[in-house]
């Protein structure tokens, strides 16, 4: 049998292998288990979306390969036209727009467009591993740019060295933020275009949560900032916004040169999604408003929080995101033996937060999409559970941000 690709070596070990094999042992002992950790909607797929679906597939004009340059245009008009809407912002479909199969997908192929061997990516820590480890498999060194409670888990621009700075090609960002809900502002975004103007970087910013906001907060965007389609490309995706996960529909916007070189690539990888599913994702940017999720996921995140602050573990209220992202409550525990321990004692489910980067340790990120709830009360279980545990030291239970 022939050796796999070294590039495969750069991958880091599965961190949560370990919590999945607990809770496997859990579920088959028969235990009720509270899964926090999954950040995946649980709410089902609109049904105008639905039935959207249905009215293409019956279209015989969606039954064959989508031979556009770029993507299914209604949808690419779609996607252009809800940025517009939204954000205020006027972009070309036909030239800054590109159809991914999923944002996962088109965030992983832009490193292998643009980095390889002596080439530096700037990715998060802690941060979705999916840019770090696609830039180590395409060749490129990466350099984290630490997250930090004190600095909002902001990147601290200063910090990153010249050197550095001069050898990076892509600078991925992600506001609203993975794991931790932190939010950019626009003084961010400002500092973060003349930087990568200043060293010939690409802006990768990352924001499938765009959407996922609370308590009337509209996140901005880096593309608002003037200037910033000349070095700036954006991820966004459908699985966030419409409850369509497993559709594996989004889209890129930004650079026109970007985009160009993203589907280059795809155009030898992949022949794009199903036309139906676009045209079904073109009618959900174009009509439907899922302000009803997000609603839940404000009445969750509004009982998960109160609750656990009430038992003394002082938890961070995000703006946006649906995760919860907190320090350890326990005195003299890693991330990874809290999450164990609350597994074994409490049967809640939480991820470590060296999971997403060694700067990531000491905290656990949760998440506010959980299968089987209806109204938040499985999360006002899961605060009994953990009050339960005994393992919250109000002491050592400070905020996260």
């Amino acid at each position: 049998m022939p050796s796999p690709a070294r590039r495969l070596s750069s991958i880091p070990p599965y961190l949560f292998a370990e919590m999945s094999r607990i809770k496997a042992e859990a579920i088959a002992r028969g235990a009720d288990v509270i899964d926090l950790g999954i950040g995946d909607p649980d709410q089902p797929t609109p049904e105008t979306i639905r039935a959207a679906l249905v009215r293409a597939i019956d279209n015989p004009e969606t039954h064959r390969y989508d031979e556009t340059p770029r993507g299914w245009m209604p949808f690419l008009r779609a996607a252009t036209d809800w940025y517009t809407r939204v954000f205020g912002v006027t972009l070309d479909p036909a030239t800054q727009a590109c159809q991914l199969i999923g944002s996962k997908e088109g965030l992983a192929h832009l490193a292998w467009a643009y980095a390889e061997v002596g080439d530096v990516v700037i990715t998060p820590n802690p941060g979705y591993t999916v840019y770090k480890v696609n830039a180590l498999m395409a060749g490129a060194e990466v350099f984290e740019t630490p997250l930090r409670v004190e600095n909002g888990f902001l990147p601290v621009l200063a910090d990153i060295p010249s050197d550095v700075a001069r050898r990076a090609k892509l600078f991925y960002i992600c506001y609203p933020h993975n794991p931790t809900g932190a939010v950019a502002d626009e003084r961010l975004y400002h500092e973060l275009v003349t930087f990568c103007r200043e060293y010939d970087i690409l802006l990768v910013s990352d924001m499938a949560y765009a959407s996922v906001t609370y308590d009337g907060f509209r996140h901005p965007t880096a593309l608002q900032i003037d200037g910033a389609d000349e070095i700036t490309v954006e991820f966004h995706s459908l699985s966030k916004m419409f409850n369509m996960t497993g559709w594996r529909l989004g889209f890129a916007l930004g650079n026109a040169d970007a985009v160009a070189t993203l589907q280059k690539l795809k155009a030898n990888l992949d022949s794009k999604q199903f036309p139906a599913i676009a045209e079904a994702g073109a009618f959900a940017l174009n009509e439907v408003d899922n302000r009803g999720t997000l609603n839940l996921y404000q009445r969750r995140r509004d009982r998960l929080c109160q609750g656990l602050r009430e038992i003394g573990w002082k938890v961070p209220i995000p703006k946006a995101s649906f995760y919860i992202w907190a320090r350890v409550p326990t005195e003299g525990m890693s991330s990874a033996q809290f999450a164990t321990a609350l597994l074994e004692r409490a049967n809640v489910l939480v991820i470590p937060g060296n999971g997403y980067g060694d700067a990531g340790e000491g905290y656990v990120r949760m998440s506010l999409t959980l299968l089987g709830d209806q109204d938040g009360e499985r999360f006002d279980e899961a605060v009994r559970r953990i009050a339960a545990s005994g393992l919250v030291s109000p002491t050592t239970a400070g905020l996260g941000i």
